[in-house]
């Protein structure tokens, strides 16, 4: 064989072991098959960490489930990996939270560390977080066979997590930088009303006085249509945002006085903890199937790193107090706009004198649904979840589905709960207000044949 031939035959070999070494995710890609190959480190590193945290195996990483739980292991993982002193053990800080009923799961936060050089500041904390959960699985019936839906989450939260994996890493090779210690916290259960950044603040973290401020990653992957910053309008962190903002960046957040999306700096809000939230905001495949690694914008996501890095980087230099300003955050007394979750209102909206929402499934939502023909027969069943607003008036408006099954099933129970009576409006410190509320809708297939719910049949 001549030189020339061994030259050929050694670089193609070499491009097979290149192509080798890359993760494959391939039911989850949707970039040319050489595109990779020209992917910056950090892009390569944020496909990683999305690829692993959003895949089939974490089957949607649902709280107390051991796809979170391998979830946060893998962040412990990559803490420790890129040099983050660990507050926690290897299995995460735990703690059980009810699941409705009798049960308790047990779900965790994961705690990292980084020390500031500071004398004076570093025993005071910017903590960094992201949620670690999504919503899991729903189990549907097509033709008679049972069919398991995954919620994958690969931009809600996979990315947010991703993103602060890749800042702890440069924030710990940068340490010197940074004046005050920065924490990092992958937080457990944050879809059960943020219960993970509740137990950190409450009962896990004993010098959660001396947290001077929050930034939440939530939902960074869809940067191509926008990103955004949220503080509640706080003046020290929007003098922040501001000072950054003027020095040359790869991107800048738009600064947004409305909460795009409710998550665990809620939480910190309730300690008095100037908080922001960095997002590229809602996105249609939000809570669906379809929130895959197809989405995912990661160029965008390298360019919002480095933007949040110099941000991480400028607070936790700061001289400024960063009070929390009570006054910022949305007034007590409702606007025409607002919307308040069900639970939050002192009087919760009625239907039929009733405050318990399983009357509006028992007296009207199961009376009128009709089982789609075609999907009684193409044996499709399974639990669709419906979001709607009772306005002041008492009107049932803004009907969505958040967890669909199939659009057969989908359109009838947003047809039946779109055609609802007047509820009686929910109340907040005396007022009307526009509620938000949440109905799983059960469409069952009985063995004989029939179709129902809980025994009762349904109209075709």
């Amino acid at each position: 064989m001549c030189w020339s031939e061994k030259l050929i035959l050694g670089a193609a070999v070499f491009f097979m072991a290149v192509v080798s070494a890359i993760p494959s995710y391939s039911q989850y890609r949707t970039d040319g098959g050489y595109a990779g190959l020209y992917d910056s480190e950090t892009v390569t590193a944020l496909k990683k960490h999305l690829g692993y945290l959003s895949s089939a195996s974490l089957e949607g990483r649902k709280a107390g489930s051991d796809g979170e739980k391998a979830a946060a292991a893998y962040m412990y993982s990559c803490l420790k990996d890129y040099g983050i002193d660990m507050l926690c053990p290897q299995d995460g800080d735990l703690f059980g939270i009810s699941d409705g009923g009798a049960d308790t799961l047990t779900s965790r936060n994961i705690v990292g560390f980084v020390q500031g050089y500071d004398p004076d500041l570093r025993d005071r904390y910017i903590v960094v977080g992201a949620r670690l959960d999504n919503l899991g699985t729903n189990t549907m019936t097509v033709d008679g066979k049972t069919v398991e839906q995954i919620y994958y989450g690969a931009n809600g939260n996979a990315s947010g997590l991703a993103m602060m994996a890749e800042l702890a890493g440069k924030v710990a090779t940068n340490s010197i930088l940074f004046r005050r210690s920065v924490i990092f916290v992958a937080f457990g259960a944050s879809s059960r009303t943020h219960a993970g950044a509740w137990y950190f603040l409450n009962r896990s973290f004993s010098d959660s006085g001396n947290i001077d401020a929050m930034i939440n990653l939530d939902m960074l992957g869809t940067g191509d249509r926008g990103f955004y910053a949220y503080t509640a309008s706080n003046p020290d962190l929007n003098a922040v945002v501001s000072s950054v903002s003027q020095e040359l960046q790869p991107v800048l957040p738009e600064l947004v006085s409305y909460e795009i999306y409710p998550s665990d700096n809620m939480a910190f809000y309730e300690k008095e903890i100037p908080s922001v939230m960095f997002t590229t905001g809602r996105y249609p495949e939000h809570n669906t199937p379809k929130d895959t690694w197809g989405i995912i914008d990661f160029e965008m996501m390298e360019r919002e790193l480095e933007y949040i890095y110099n941000f991480t980087e400028a607070l936790a230099n700061t001289g400024l107090e960063l009070a929390f300003d009570a006054s910022s955050l949305p007034a007590p007394k409702p606007s025409d706009d607002d919307v308040y979750a069900y639970y939050d209102c002192d009087q919760r909206p009625m239907f039929l004198n009733s405050t318990d929402p399983r009357q509006f499934l028992e007296k009207w939502v199961y009376q009128y649904l009709k089982y789609p023909k075609e999907a009684v027969q193409n044996g499709i069943q399974g639990r669709v979840v419906v979001d709607f607003i009772i306005d002041k008036s008492g009107n049932v408006t803004d009907v969505h589905v958040t967890r669909s099954v199939d659009p057969l099933l989908d359109e009838e129970a947003v047809r039946v709960i779109g055609a609802s009576p007047k509820w009686r409006p929910g109340r907040l410190n005396g007022e009307k207000v526009r509620t938000s509320m949440s109905i799983p809708v059960e469409f069952r297939l009985e063995k004989n044949g029939s179709f129902g719910i809980n025994g009762r049949a349904l109209k075709k």
